[in-house]
Parts: C-alpha cells; structure tokens; sequence
C-alpha cells in the first residue's frame, strides 16, 4: 500500500494490538452454550514501546504535541502479534428476507438525557436510556469470503465479524474499513432478529472507515453528534457486538481519557497469510488523526460500533483497543475511537463519489534523533530522515533523496514524530508545498505539488 508513513523506531513502542474485528477459524466452546462455535481471539500486530509516561496504545500513541506516529525505518521493527480476545463466544446471525426499501423511521425511544444525570447519581438510568434508544440501530456486520475445499469446490465462510451504526433513512451504516476489508459478501444483522445483505458503498483504508448500505422497512436510526463538544471526564456509552456473543449488541461504560491522540494501527498480512519477510516485513497501517481516547471497555467485534454521549448521539467509532505495554503487561482500560467530526466527512464523500480522495507525497521515512543527524551530518534535531522514495511519486518529481532530512513545510516546523504525515494530510492533491531539506551541510527548499494517493483495490 503506498503511503507516507513508516514503522516506528524500536526505542518507541513495543507490543500493540488492533482488530476488534474477530477472525473467525477455529473451533472452540462457548461459555454459554454447549455447542462449540467458530471463534478464535482476535491477534494484534505488536509495534513499538511508547514511555510510560504517555498512554500506550493498540497503535501509536501519544498526546498530541509528541504525537507518535508510524514512520518507515530502514530496518523494520519487529513485531509479534498479540491476543486480543478473552473468552470464546458463538456467532448468532438470524437470516432474514430482505425488505422493499428504507424507511426513514426510527425506533420508539426515550427522551435525550440530561447532562446532569451522572452528576445525580443517575448514571446508571442515562446508560440504560442511552442503550434503550440507540442499541436498535447498532448492527452486526459479517465478513463472509470465499474458500476452496479439497474437491476444489467454492464455498463461502465467515471471516470475521464487526459492528456498525445505520446513521440515515437511506439505511447507510457507518463502520470501520477493516470490517469489511477482503469481503465477498457482507451480512448485516439488526438487534430485532432481521438480516440484510450489505452493500459496500466505499472504503477509505486511511481513515479505516467504511460506509454499507441494507434496504429494510422501518429501519432504526442512529443520531449523530458533534465531537467537538467532547471534554475529557465526560461519559461515554459503547455498543457493539463484542465477542460476537448470542443475542445481540453488548454495552459498557467509561469516560473520555483524552483527546486529540495520533495513533497507527498495526499493518495487516498480504493475502495468503504473513509477508516473506514476516510480520516486521508488513507496511505499517494508517495513521489516524484526533482520535478521542476512552475508558470504555472495548473488545474484539467491537470494530465500528458507537460511541455515545449521554445524549445518546454517536460521537465516535470505536475502532483500537491497547494491547501490552511491555512483554506480559497488558495495558488496562485504554481503547480508542474515530472522533465523529473525522468520521462523518469521509462517509458523505464516500456516499458521494464511492472514495476518498487523498494527498500524496510518497515518501517512507523515519524521525530524526541526535545519532541519526550526527551520521548524516546535519545540524537538526527535529524532523524527519527520508528513507525510501517511491518512483514516479510527487518526491521523486520534485528531487528529494533518501537522507535528505525534512525539517519545515511551508515554514511550519516539524515537531513530533507524526507532524509531517499531519502537515501533509491537511491538503489535497494539486496543492503546492514547500519543504525545508537538509543534506549534508546544505540547506535548501524543495517545492512539491502533491499527487492524488491511489485508491484501494476493491
């Protein structure tokens, strides 16, 4: 996948684990149920370490001035993967006959809640209020592809299962890309027992965000609300269908930790299974911007379920969950969610156009540090070293080198490890940039019109 960014230095970042969406392959037994079901923990692919001071993170994180962000090494960091899920659970999916056409009805539901209800010692009434209006409309997403049996025969299993939200009367469901990453055939089951087949309008694996589409009568809505509003102690509700467990979406509680994190998800394995030169060989995966963090429990087939205020309005979509701060420390009470006001541009220019259009710089490179300056003989301690340069890319064009060392875009100096790939996300292609590039003992400025980032293959 081309991309701007790179795996992190091993010095930052040591375990981290994503998926919440749950692979399903291997037999085990349900903890409520006799019968055994298809279910196997969901792995994470391990990055680096970050401080202990900063909040480590099922990708790369950190606060937003020191914003931790993957960036390509020379030599990959190794990785392992790391366990998500806890228990075993079944898979329960109620088919149904698809209906007529959406219908822009939603769901009898309660009044807002108020803001003050946590405060009267009401919160255990708001979160079942917030579950009563919204859990209608959160959905079980089934990611069914194609296998070959040992006749050579064709038959269709399910890969993996996710969540997501039906936001409009048009039944369009919000969700996260790797949901539905690889799929042959979606199917997306409600709380009230009805199945749909989903069709995918459009991905966008760099903001891991997907929007589907079911055509149902009297289809639950979901509100959606602004993120912006968020303040760190404010209460959050999660729905979503965590461990695929029978009888529909779960819930649980927490409270926004902080926001405006950067964190990178782990790469995911070519198809076939893992890269020649093993999980530290993968690309790393999407840097994602102002992502809220939150103490609500997240757990594997969480993956593009809500998150909600006490209004009962989603204002993110859950997305990581934070594997181990170090080998056998497993961080606690840590997952992260899309913050709505990312989320929601992206799904109407994907039910617009069926893609999202991105800037392209078409670089891999690294942070510098005072080695790294030294053995390039540059007098810089902010930035970032040019690793790789894809041919034919807007860096090539422009002259870039690897080694070269990019201090400022258009005189904003780069401060933390994710400063450039946020700098550059922040146009789009066409744009004209400007960057300050050290190499050697020159220092010279290098003019760059951005390119259109390609689209994912389908």
């Amino acid at each position: 996948m081309p991309t701007d960014t790179m795996a992190l230095p091993s010095t930052r970042l040591r375990a981290l684990s994503l998926a919440l969406l749950i692979p399903l392959a291997v037999a085990c037994q349900s903890s409520n149920s006799t019968q055994p079901a298809t279910t196997q923990p969901a792995t994470g692919v391990a990055a680096t370490a970050v401080p202990a001071a900063t909040a480590t993170t099922g990708a790369t994180v950190a606060a937003p001035a020191t914003a931790t962000v993957g960036v390509a090494a020379a030599t990959p960091t190794a990785q392992t993967p790391v366990p998500l899920s806890t228990s075993p659970a079944a898979v329960a999916v109620v088919a149904a006959s698809p209906a007529s056409a959406p219908a822009a009805v939603s769901s009898p539901s309660p009044a807002p809640v108020s803001a003050g209800a946590a405060a009267t010692g009401e919160l255990s009434t708001a979160v079942r209020q917030v579950n009563q209006k919204v859990r209608p409309a959160v959905v079980q997403v089934t990611n069914e592809q194609t296998q070959v049996d040992q006749f050579n025969e064709p038959f269709t299993v399910p890969a993996g299962v996710g969540s997501g939200a039906i936001y409009d009367a048009q039944g369009h469901v919000l969700t996260n890309n790797h949901v539905v990453e690889g799929a042959q055939r979606l199917l997306v089951s409600l709380p009230d027992g009805r199945s749909f087949p989903g069709k995918l309008v459009g991905r966008d694996p760099q903001t891991d965000l997907a929007v589907l589409q079911i055509s149902g009568d009297n289809l639950p809505v979901a509100e959606l609300g602004d993120s912006r509003q968020l303040q760190v102690g404010d209460w959050v509700v999660a729905i979503g269908n965590a461990l695929a467990l029978p009888g529909g979406p779960t819930v649980t509680e927490g409270v926004v930790s902080a926001l405006g994190r950067t964190v990178q998800e782990p790469g995911s394995p070519p198809p076939g299974g893992q890269s020649p030169g093993g999980p530290a060989a993968q690309a790393p995966g999407p840097l994602l911007f102002d992502v809220i963090e939150t103490s609500a429990p997240i757990n594997p087939g969480n993956s593009g379920g809500p998150l909600l205020n006490l209004q009962g309005q989603v204002v993110g979509i859950n997305t990581l969950v934070a594997g181990q701060a170090e080998p056998g420390v497993q961080a606690q009470g840590i997952g992260f969610a899309i913050a709505m006001a990312t989320a929601k541009p992206i799904a109407d220019e994907l039910v617009a156009s069926g893609r999202v259009v991105h800037p392209f710089l078409g670089i891999r490179y690294g942070s510098v540090n005072p080695a790294i300056a030294q053995q390039l003989g540059v007098q810089a301690t902010e930035g970032v070293v040019v690793g790789q340069i894809q041919p034919g890319s807007p860096a090539a064009t422009a002259g870039l080198q690897p080694r070269d060392v990019i201090t400022e875009v258009d005189g904003q100096t780069l401060k933390g490890d994710s400063a450039l790939a946020e700098v550059i996300t922040a146009h789009k292609p066409g744009d004209n940039v400007t960057l300050t590039v050290l190499r050697g003992s020159q220092q010279m400025s290098v003019k760059v019109t951005l390119g259109e980032l390609p689209a994912p293959t389908a």
